[in-house]
């Protein structure tokens, strides 16, 4: 019977994933461990490990990028600058939201900050046509940057 169960729940997955889901959810649930599609169910567990590894770095590299704007993009400030305050705060918001969900992230956060910067500087300097290093090799530290009430020093004026 479990070699029956095994490519129907396999070929679930591959036509109706919702209600792949539910079945694994019940089978789970009623401890049916026996009848789980532990393949597709590893493979989803791990994705969705990568998946908030790579929102994380997402924000913070958006973020950088607004501080950026905020710091480095003069001609643009007047107009623009509450709007990219405004989109740092929602930044940070998410950034706290995935960690207040999933505070073992904290270590991942300082192991990808320096080069979310990096990216983010590139990003910025390609967008304006000039060379990353026209910028500066940092912007603020982890602490800074998750602050609410901090914005880069030289947008406070």
């Amino acid at each position: 019977m479990i070699a029956q169960t095994a490519p129907r729940i396999n070929s679930l997955y591959n036509q109706d994933y919702h209600l792949w889901l539910e079945v694994t959810l019940e089978q789970l649930k009623s401890k049916q461990l026996s009848s789980l599609d532990l393949e597709h169910l590893i493979g989803e567990l791990e994705s969705m490990s990568k998946s908030d590894k790579r929102a994380l770095k997402s924000y913070l590299i958006r973020l950088f990028e607004h501080c950026l704007k905020l710091t480095s993009w003069e001609s643009e400030r007047k107009y623009n600058a509450s709007h990219w305050r405004l989109e740092i705060a929602n930044f940070r918001r998410e950034i706290k939201e995935l960690l207040k969900d999933s505070p073992s992230l904290k270590p991942y956060l300082k192991e990808i900050f320096a080069d979310s910067y990096l990216d983010a500087r590139k990003a910025f300097a390609k967008a304006l046509n000039k060379k990353s290093g026209d910028f500066p090799d940092a912007i603020a530290t982890l602490e800074q940057i998750l602050d609410d009430d901090w914005f880069p020093e030289e947008c406070q004026r």
